[in-house]
């Protein structure tokens, strides 16, 4: 009973930080547990027995396997436990989704013992998560003849398991508790720097905003308890900056509901709600939880007696409150009208919140319920011979005769799933699609890994053409947590079907390359869609989306996305572009005059599609992923076909790297992605479908055109953290120039890193530390500057360049493979430090800046908290900006003025970028 006694000296540990025992995932400590409950006479006896039902994980864990087998045997006789009867048994095993549970109920309803059988088949009505070879058990059994089986079966074709649960309430009581006022990050509900304790959703739970607000939580809920809370983003967007399923998780551990009383810190159905609505992919993740999402609306722009915009002294709009949520209102969400109520006071049409789909989410406890309940259905429905009549809301199909398609309406058209041959969808559309590539990163994959394993799934879906688990997000430090945590998780998914950056094994050389990074070279088809546990999944090949680690975990097992067709802003260039300017530059422009054009952010929850044309995959990539901070729900370029042409050759050449280091698995998914490229590159080559266009007649939400001539000086995004007006702080709507700052903001430490830079940020660096040396006879910083390269074969043809020598020459640090980092970095050097690849500062769970700094970075992260966090004194402020602004601010300790940033980028050959020559757009692209 060793196992035993290391899990209660386990639980004594947890008890000194007030935590419960941890939910239970071994098979040979479940194993024990029913050696005790057997021993009647044992002291340890009801412990276990508690445990046993209480605590253990269910899903594929080895835990769930050995509880399914200790049940059924109660079942059948074979064992006896006077507190667990054989119908409690069969109650338990239906709280199990699927994998063990589903086979031992199985086994029981297709026995020769016809009382078991009938009791056990009326679980499996209620159950959805059977894959394949659980529906060919059951499809053998019907065809041999067996009664129970086409009682089964005919359930499952009308879903039963999905018609006989419970409507949803036809009012919801809310009471609201604004979580903060403006954006609200995700990192304020699950922070990065906690992310190593996000499978153990207990101690994660701790971590939510602050404890002063979690009691807070828990007094609103005192004093409503009719009433459930809901989290608010006053004046400001929820969930914004990453997808977080760990915020999810959290929101619903302290505000929603128990999944199960069999399944510990499992909570369901969280309430969340901003002014300007929820983030897109965080809106997805509450979808996943059965949760509602709601666009409150109540801050409008004031208006004058014309009409027109009232604008302050900065010349922004000036905001009037429609109606109060501070903190304590109790309204009501009534699902029929539709609408929000402040007793009988309507306030707002939620409809967008409670589509017939999300309905269906909320009455099946999440999505994955009914992804798997449509599956079953239809697979009841065809082994019957019956014709299928759907139980679920019709998907909503939206098609407008003679319009043309956007480049994203194309993508889902061609990858859409269950819809009628011939059938042309716009924008708006409800589209069940094939997924291609799928990527999880490192802190959110234990928790895509125990999301596979809740949904009982055990192999990739076989139609996924590529997938990978990277290693990036906890490449900084090799610390305990990550040398508890990284292994295990390597060694499941690599198991699981997934390319992995390491090797459980330790063949190959492990790989902290960035996931972004990864997922952007594995992709080698333009008509692809990418779904990764991150928001800036942003592939600058076909559409990726950002998701939550359990979105992630669907697409892995069943090769499938569900979503609306999103709508389109176009972004075409004109003019050109200054000598000394960097691409990063159009980025921050490209925001900056949208938001001049249109007043409010039009790109946030759409589609962006940039005509980037001549730009290549890695530099164009810089665009898509500054996407995921402008709030779009993701972006395509639109590139010519030479252009793609070469960076699918690009692709083809660091996917070969990836297979000659031994990456490849036995199904040989690497080699068939050079195969994927291959095709593409000859059917581009021949004409016969050249690279991916819309159509001359698509119609946008939108059109932006952004002025090359405008671009004249550096710009920096600011996070404006002493803004008087909380709500404007910490957002990426802040661009400024350069000269802005008069060459006087004290800089405290330069990051250059993250997947905002490429190969050629690297040679800038390196190119200007010649400059500066030349002169001026040295290179001193006045501030540390670390640089992180993205990945490490980046690294490989800088070494072959002979740029990383330079590198090395003016660095005083450079990671060491061999000997990592087990400790993270609290205090900096004026010094160049070459980082391991990898995420690093913009991550910000391992390493940060000193407390207070200024930092000034080609990140994306400006969130407060994230790369640097606030001390006592003063508050941490992250700026973003090009490679040469940073590394000159580096080495002068301060913002340049642009004379000195003229000098300094002389004869550099920056990212360049130009207009792509306008030609006709195919317009038959409705034929497949």
């Amino acid at each position: 009973m060793s196992l035993y006694a290391d899990y209660l000296d386990e639980i004594e540990t947890r008890k000194k930080t007030a935590l419960n025992p941890k939910p239970i995932e071994d098979g040979a400590l479940v194993g024990e547990l029913v050696e005790l409950i057997k021993d009647v006479s044992n002291d340890q006896r009801d412990t276990a027995l508690k445990f046993f039902i209480y605590n253990t994980l269910p899903g594929t864990t080895s835990a769930a396997t050995v509880k399914a087998a200790f049940l059924k045997d109660i079942i059948l006789g074979a064992a006896e436990v006077a507190e667990i009867t054989p119908t409690f048994a069969l109650e338990l095993l239906s709280h199990m989704k699927g994998g063990p549970s589903v086979d031992v109920l199985l086994d029981l309803a297709l026995g020769a013992d016809a009382a078991i059988a009938k009791n056990a088949a009326e679980v499996l009505k209620t159950q959805v998560f059977l894959y394949d070879a659980d529906m060919a058990r059951l499809k053998e059994a019907f065809e041999a003849g067996n009664a129970v089986a086409k009682d089964l079966l005919e359930s499952y074709a009308a879903a039963e398991f999905f018609t006989k649960l419970p409507e949803i309430e036809e009012e919801i009581k809310v009471v609201t508790y604004v979580a903060g006022i403006g954006d609200i990050s995700t990192d304020l509900l699950s922070p990065g720097n906690q992310a190593h304790s996000r499978a153990d959703r207990e101690l994660h739970g701790k971590c939510m905003i602050s404890p002063a607000a979690q009691d807070e939580i828990k007094e609103l809920q005192k004093a409503n308890p009719d009433a459930r809370v809901m989290l608010v983003a006053e004046k400001g967007t929820m969930g914004v900056g990453s997808s977080r399923m760990s915020g999810v998780n959290n929101v619903a551990l302290w505000t929603g509901k128990p999944a199960s009383p069999y399944v510990p810190f499992v909570n369901i159905a969280p309430v969340v709600a901003g002014t300007n609505g929820i983030s897109p992919i965080f809106l997805t993740t509450v979808g996943v939880t059965g949760g509602i999402g709601i666009d409150l609306q109540n801050w409008a722009k004031k208006k004058d007696a014309n009409g027109n915009t009232v604008k302050d002294e900065n010349g922004d709009p000036v905001l009037e409150q429609l109606y109060s949520v501070e903190t304590g209102t109790v309204l009501t969400i009534n699902t029929k009208t539709k609408k929000l109520y402040n007793g009988d006071k309507e306030l707002v049409d939620i409809s967008s919140s409670l589509t017939p789909q999300k309905v269906e989410f909320i009455k099946a406890g999440g999505s994955y319920a009914i992804v798997f309940g449509k599956k079953l259905q239809n697979f009841a429905a065809a082994t019957l011979g019956q014709k299928l009549v759907s139980a679920y809301a019709p998907s909503r199909e939206v098609s407008h005769k003679g319009q043309g398609l956007t480049a994203v309406e194309k993508i889902f058209n061609k990858n859409a799933v269950g819809i009628e041959e011939g059938a042309v969808l716009h924008a708006g559309s409800d589209v069940r699609v094939e997924v291609n590539i799928v990527g999880s990163q490192d802190t959110t994959g234990l928790m895509t890994a125990q999301e596979l394993e809740s949904m009982a799934a055990t192999t990739i879906s076989p139609i996924v053409d590529g997938a990978y688990q990277s290693g990036c997000h906890t490449a900084s430090v090799w610390d305990f947590k990550a040398q508890e945590n990284i292994p295990k998780l390597m060694s499941f998914m690599n198991k699981f079907g997934l390319i992995t950056a390491r090797d459980p094994k330790g063949e190959y050389h492990a790989m902290t390359d960035v996931i972004h990074k990864v997922l952007n070279d594995i992709t080698v088809d333009d008509w692809a869609i990418i779904i990764g546990g991150d928001s800036h999944t942003r592939m600058s090949k076909g559409v990726a989306f950002g998701a939550d680690s359990g979105t992630v975990a669907l697409a892995l097992a069943t090769g499938e996305a569900t979503m609306p067709i999103p709508e389109s802003v176009k972004v075409t260039f004109k003019g050109s572009m200054a000598e000394h300017m960097d691409f990063r530059d159009v980025v921050h422009a490209t925001q900056l005059q949208m938001l001049k054009q249109f007043g409010d952010n039009v790109f946030q929850g759409r589609i962006i599609e940039v005509h980037i044309g001549t730009l290549l995959a890695d530099q164009a990539f810089t665009f898509t992923d500054w996407t995921a901070e402008m709030k779009a729900k993701a972006s395509i370029c639109i590139s010519e076909d030479d252009t793609l042409v070469k960076s699918l050759e690009i692709a083809k050449h660091r996917i070969q790297i990836m297979i000659d280091k031994g990456m490849d698995n036995e199904k040989g998914v690497l080699k068939g992605l050079i195969a994927i490229a291959d095709k593409r590159i000859g059917e581009i080559q021949s004409g016969e479908k050249p690279a991916l266009t819309p159509d001359a007649n698509a119609k946008y939400f939108a059109e932006v055109v952004v002025d090359l001539d405008q671009i004249i000086e550096p710009m920096i995004a600011d996070p404006d953290v002493n803004n008087e007006d909380v709500s404007k702080r910490y957002t990426h709507d802040t661009i400024r120039p350069v000269s802005y700052y008069k060459g006087e903001r004290k800089v405290d430490l330069g990051f250059i890193g993250s997947c905002m830079v490429h190969k050629g940020d690297m040679q800038i660096v390196s190119k200007m530390l010649k400059n500066l040396e030349k002169e001026t006879g040295t290179v001193e910083f006045k501030a540390p500057l670390v640089v992180a390269a993205p990945t490490y074969n980046i690294i490989d043809e800088l070494k072959e360049d002979g740029d990383w020598a330079v590198l090395q020459k003016y660095s005083g640090f450079e990671f060491d493979d061999a000997a990592p980092k087990n400790t993270a970095r609290t205090e900096y050097e004026n010094i160049l430090y070459l980082e391991r690849p990898g995420c690093n500062l913009c991550m910000g769970n391992q390493e940060k800046a000193a407390k207070g700094d200024t930092v000034l970075a080609t990140s994306t992260r400006l969130f407060q908290g994230r790369v640097v966090e606030d001390s006592s004194e003063k508050k941490g402020e992250s700026l973003l900006a090009s490679t040469p602004v940073v590394v000159l601010s580096a080495v002068l300790g301060r913002t340049p003025t642009l004379d000195e940033y003229l000098k300094a980028v002389e004869g550099i050959d920056l990212t360049k970028f130009a207009p792509p020559l306008q030609k006709p757009l195919d317009a038959k692209s409705i034929q497949f």
